[in-house]
C-alpha cells in the first residue's frame, strides 16, 4: 500500500483525547526526550545517590513517574525504530537473521535501513499539520533512502550513526554532523570530541532544541521534537563548563549537562505559556552499559544491562510532563515501552494509526491522566530473532537466556553484567527454557535472582496465562523483511550528500557486501 494512502483525511475539527474532559481545539505540542544508554538508577529521583539530575527530578516532581517502562529492545538502532514505528523491531525490520538472537544496529557498513514501507510518527504527524524536527542521533540507516527527512521529519540536526572515531577517512571516514538534507562536517573535525571528552555537542543540541521551539511557537505551528542527544553514550563527552564536575567521574558530567538541557527546555515552555499545551516524555533508549563499568550508567537494582534482556538491559527511567493534564507526582506502574508513545501521540494528535498491520504501541493517556492499569498488557523482550522473555503484571518468564558466549566473556574481556553472577540465569551459552521457562515475581525480586520453583504452586497457577499470552503473540507475528543483514565498506559515509559544497567528499572503495557478523 502506498504510503499517502494509508490514513484517510481527517474531518475532525476538534480532537478528544479518550477521556472526555479533555478537548480542545489546539493540537498539543509533542517533545521526546530520548537518551542514549543512560540507565534505571542514573537519576536521583530512581534512587541515584550522587543526586546530581535537579531537573530531571523536578520534571518528575512535576508529572508522573513511570518506574516499569521499557525500551523496545536492548539496543540502540532497534529501539530507536520501535519507538518511531510503534511496533517491534521483529516486525519492522530492525533485525538480523545471519545467527540466532544476536543484538544488530546501523554501524557505518550496514546497508540496510527503516524501510519505506514502515509509517513512522513524523509522517503521521505531518499530515495532521506538525513540523516535527530530530536532534541528536538518527541510527536508522543512513544511506540518503534512510535518512530523516526522506521519513517525515521537517528538519534535522544531528548524525546518522553514533560519535565513534576519530578515524583516518582513508580505511573509515568520520562521521558526519547533517543540518536538514546535507552534511555540515563530521566529528572529530568541525565538530570536535577531545580524547580529555571535551566536546561542545551537547549545547548545540540544546540551542537547536530552544530555537525550534521558539520558532514553531511563534509561527503558531503545533511541532513534535525528537531530542536525541548522545553524549552518555561511549566514548562520553562534556562541555567544558561540565567536565569535572560530577562526583561520577566523565559518565556523570555528560548526565549533568544533559539535566540542564532538561531544563532549560522545560523552563522555556513555561516562559512561551505553552507548557500547558506540550507533551512532553523522557526516557533513555536502552539500559546503562555495564560493560564500561564506573564509566557508564547504573540500572539501579536490576541484572545486567545493555544487550541482555535482563531487566537491566530494557527498563528505563522513563518521566511524563504534562502540567494541567498530568497529577503532580504520580507514580504509574502501567507496564508500558517505547512503542506506546506512537500510539499516544498518535492519538493526541487526533489521528489513527494504520490499520493494515500490528502496532504494538498503546495509548498511555488513560494510565497517565486517570491512574488506570491495564494487568493484561504483555511486554516481549526480544534479541534479534528470537522473543527471550515476555511480562505480564509482575511476572516475566524468560523463555531464552544468554549474556554473551565464553569466548567473548574470557578472551575479550567483555562482561555485560559486571559484579553480578546468578546461577542457571546468567548463561554464557544460549539457553532454550522454552518447556520450563524460568519465571520471576518483579515485585518481590527486580533484580532476577530468585527463580519461582516449576513444581510450586505459584509457578503452576501463573505459566499457563503467560504461555497463552506467547501463543497469541506468536501466532500473529509476521515477520519483518530483516535489515541488518549485509555489510559493505563501500556505503559508509564516504560522500554524503552536502559533502561537495564543504569539499569532503572522500574516494569510493569498490563495493564488496558480505553478512554482517554479529558477536552478541
Amino acid at each position: 500500500m502506498a504510503k499517502g494512502k494509508v490514513f484517510l483525511p481527517t474531518l475532525l475539527l476538534f480532537y478528544c483525547l479518550q477521556l472526555n474532559h479533555i478537548c480542545s481545539s489546539a493540537k498539543p505540542n509533542l517533545i521526546v526526550m530520548l537518551m542514549d544508554d543512560m540507565g534505571w538508577g542514573d537519576l536521583g529521583v530512581y534512587g541515584n545517590p550522587a543526586k546530581e539530575t535537579p531537573n530531571m527530578d523536578q520534571m518528575a516532581a512535576e508529572g508522573a513517574l513511570l518506574p516499569d517502562f521499557y525500551s523496545g529492545n536492548p539496543l540502540c538502532s532497534p529501539s530507536r525504530a520501535s519507538f518511531l514505528t510503534g511496533r517491534l523491531p521483529i516486525r519492522n525490520g530492525f533485525y538480523s537473521t545471519n545467527a540466532h538472537a544476536r543484538n544488530a544496529y546501523t554501524p557505518q557498513v550496514i546497508v540496510g535501513g527503516i524501510p519505506d514501507s514502515e509509517v513512522l510518527l513524523s509522517e503521521i504527524l505531518g499530515r495532521a499539520g506538525y513540523k516535527s524536527k530530530i536532534i541528536g542521533k538518527w541510527h536508522l540507516g543512513h544511506q540518503q533512502q534512510y535518512l530523516p527527512l526522506r521519513h517525515g521529519f521537517d528538519e534535522f540536526y544531528g548524525s546518522t550513526n553514533c560519535h565513534f572515531g576519530p578515524y583516518d577517512d582513508k580505511g573509515t571516514p568520520n562521521i558526519p554532523v547533517y543540518r536538514n538534507a546535507e552534511m555540515i562536517g563530521r566529528y572529530y573535525e568541525e565538530f570536535q570530541i577531545l580524547a580529555s571528552g571535551e566536546s561542545n555537542m551537547t549545547q548545540l543540541f540544546i540551542e537547536e532544541g530552544l530555537s525550534f521551539i521558539q520558532n514553531q511557537t511563534a509561527e503558531g505551528n503545533p511541532f513534535f521534537l525528537y531530542w536525541a542527544p548522545d553524549a552518555t553514550h561511549a566514548p562520553v563527552y562534556a562541555s567544558k563548563e561540565f567536565l569535572g564536575r560530577s562526583q561520577r567521574g566523565p559518565y556523570g558530567d555528560a548526565v549533568m549537562e544533559l539535566d540542564s538541557g532538561v531544563g532549560k527546555i522545560l523552563s522555556l515552555l513555561k516562559q512561551l505559556k505553552i507548557d500547558n499545551n506540550t507533551f512532553v516524555f523522557f526516557m533513555s533508549d536502552n539500559g546503562a552499559a555495564k560493560y564500561s563499568k564506573e564509566n557508564g550508567g547504573s540500572n539501579g537494582p536490576f541484572l545486567c544491562g545493555k544487550e541482555t534482556t535482563f531487566e537491566g538491559g530494557m527498563r528505563e527511567p522513563s518521566i511524563a510532563w504534562w502540567p494541567g493534564q498530568i497529577q503532580p507526582g504520580m507514580v504509574s506502574h502501567q507496564v508500558g515501552s517505547i512503542m506506546d508513545l506512537f500510539t499516544t501521540m498518535v492519538e493526541m494528535a487526533g489521528q489513527s494509526v494504520p490499520k493494515d498491520r500490528i502496532i504494538d504501541g498503546k495509548n498511555l493517556l488513560p494510565s497517565l491522566l486517570k491512574g488506570t492499569v491495564d494487568p493484561d498488557k504483555a511486554m516481549f523482550y526480544y534479541r534479534g530473532n528470537e522473543m527471550m522473555a515476555v511480562r505480564q503484571g509482575l511476572y516475566k518468564a524468560h523463555y531464552w537466556t544468554w549474556t554473551n558466549s565464553i569466548e567473548e566473556f574470557v578472551k575479550s574481556h567483555v562482561n555485560f553484567c559486571p559484579g553480578q553472577n546468578v546461577t542457571g540465569v546468567m548463561t554464557h551459552e544460549q539457553t532454550n527454557h522454552t518447556d520450563s521457562p524460568l519465571l520471576f515475581h518483579l515485585g518481590r525480586d527486580p533484580g532476577e535472582k530468585y527463580i519461582i520453583p516449576s513444581d510450586s504452586a505459584e509457578y503452576k497457577s501463573v505459566m499457563p496465562a503467560l504461555k497463552a499470552v506467547v501463543d497469541k503473540h506468536k501466532s500473529n507475528l509476521v515477520l519483518g523483511i530483516p535489515q541488518l543483514n549485509i555489510c559493505d565498506p563501500a556505503v559508509q559515509n564516504w560522500a554524503p550528500p552536502g559533502c561537495e559544497k564543504l569539499g569532503k567528499c572522500l574516494p569510493i572503495p569498490k563495493s564488496n557486501p558480505t553478512k554482517c557478523s554479529w558477536p552478541h
